[in-house]
């Protein structure tokens, strides 16, 4: 199994205000589209399709020169309700796989240093987001920051690019030097007029040549350029209010072994993220959804604060087996755990209230 001294996944929601809209607005799916302001107004694009960006828009465009290239381009405002309420959704995703420190509405990094296979659950973070939300995303792993956020946007949309530990400067070698954080258009262009255009001539480069280039700062670039970032990952101030797992089936479930095993496992993920914090629960929920999407949640409180598993499937299985009809079959099953504190002492027991 791999060493990772460090292990940083990086999601960046692909096309993300686009793809918003389309969750309410499927019969625009397909078309060039864009979220912005109308060009009679001096809007600019804050997120294009796919479609529309393979006819060369892009987010910061003037929306006018936007439809210069596309006279039938579908132009939409941005939902911000909806925009952050899928934020939320999709931060709340990923706590309970580790340290989370989201940098917009649609990109975070999460510290996986807790797993043992961090490949593989960083495969689960990808297909939980989507699952859960609806919404197309691209996860890098790595052992830095700077290198996780260049992988995923290796291979977008819907990418998912692993740089093992020891292949960050050999991985980065080939790609523009664009690509590094803290480069940007006049700094890359004073490199290219020295024959600088990849990040593997810009680690490799005479360090005394570099610096009278760009001064000061050509230490960290070369450093970057190599896959060197010791920056780490800065969770969210205070503790969470609550701490959800949810599943989407890929079809409607109504077998009760197989809800209870999935039961089960999101039962896991939130009391290691409820640990991993040092924090107690006090209520318990189970999320229910049918197949025609009728969507309710259902609790229960208890006097002591928990935070092992046994606690939270026993509470868990009883909302679920009192509140499953066995005659509807499920689209999504959820679990989650509020009114949290700061662990004093382990739980003994429960008692409903």
């Amino acid at each position: 199994m791999t060493n990772w001294p460090r292990v940083v996944l990086h999601l960046d929601m692909d096309a993300f205000y686009v793809n918003v809209h389309l969750l309410d607005h499927r019969e625009d799916a397909g078309v060039p589209l864009v979220v912005g302001g109308q060009p009679d107004q001096r809007g600019v694009v804050a997120s294009a399709s796919y479609e529309a960006r393979q006819l060369g828009i892009h987010s910061a465009m003037p929306m006018i020169t936007a439809v210069r290239l596309c006279p039938t381009l579908k132009i939409v405002p941005a939902n911000w309700d909806r925009v952050h309420e899928c934020s939320r959704h999709i931060m709340d995703i990923l706590r309970p796989y580790g340290p989370v420190e989201p940098m917009s509405v649609d990109e975070a990094y999460v510290d996986l240093a807790a797993w043992d296979d961090p490949v593989t659950v960083a495969g689960e973070v990808k297909t939980a987001v989507k699952a859960q939300t609806g919404l197309p995303c691209s996860v890098g792993l790595a052992t830095s920051k700077l290198v996780a956020k260049v992988a995923s946007d290796h291979q977008k949309p819907e990418g998912f690019t692993v740089v093992l530990p020891g292949t960050e400067a050999a991985f980065l070698a080939p790609l523009p030097t664009r690509a590094l954080w803290g480069i940007g258009p006049k700094t890359a262009e004073k490199l290219a007029q020295q024959g600088i255009t990849s990040c593997g001539q810009l680690a490799a480069a005479d360090s005394a040549r570099l610096h009278q280039l760009v001064g000061k700062q050509a230490g960290a670039l070369q450093q970057r350029a190599a896959g060197i970032d010791g920056r780490a990952v800065l969770p969210d101030d205070g503790p969470p209010k609550s701490i959800s797992q949810e599943w989407t089936f890929n079809t409607d479930v109504d077998d009760a072994a197989l809800l209870q095993a999935q039961l089960h496992k999101m039962c896991q993920r939130v009391i290691q993220s409820l640990q991993k914090r040092g924090l107690v629960a006090h209520t318990a929920s189970v999320k229910f959804r049918w197949a025609d999407f009728t969507t309710y949640t259902r609790q229960k409180s208890v006097e002591v604060g928990f935070d092992d598993i046994d606690t939270l499937y026993k509470l868990a299985h009883a909302l679920w087996d009192e509140h499953w009809p066995r005659d509807k079959k499920l689209r999504l099953l959820g679990v989650g755990v509020s009114k949290l504190a700061e662990s004093e002492t382990r739980q003994l027991g429960f008692n409903f209230y």
